[in-house]
């Protein structure tokens, strides 16, 4: 998907928790529509995304504002996420096989970047 960079605004506050132990600080941010559904029973809203120039295993995470936002009733275990919609309730259903990989890859990046930086320590101690 190419993005229109216009659209950023400048934001400067550094977050936390997405690569263990370190902060990121994002390039800007953006005001997204997101919608869950189908044509005949969706939910539309807009929400704010920090945007980072780094490289993870999530292209998007949605917090706690996103929650807020859709009312949203969160099953961890089963990995679903239930919300209210004008027809019914929507049921969006997460898969196990890739939630599993996008962890592996996290804990792989994580120790990459750890091992990076401590050979880049070494390297300057020397």
């Amino acid at each position: 998907m190419d993005f229109n960079f216009t659209r950023l605004q400048p934001y400067e506050e550094p977050f936390y928790a997405i690569v263990p132990g370190k902060c990121s600080y994002p390039i800007g941010q953006v005001v997204l529509p997101v919608t869950f559904g189908m044509p005949n029973n969706y939910r539309t809203e807009h929400l704010t995304f920090d945007m980072a120039n780094f490289k993870t295993s999530y292209h998007t995470i949605f917090g706690r504002p996103m929650l807020t936002r859709f009312m949203v009733i969160l099953h961890d275990t089963y990995l679903i996420i239930k919300m209210l919609a004008p027809n019914d309730v929507l049921s969006v259903y997460g898969d196990v096989k890739t939630s599993y990989r996008c962890d592996t890859e996290a804990v792989q990046l994580t120790k990459a970047l750890d091992y990076s930086a401590k050979a880049t320590a070494i390297l300057i101690k020397a």
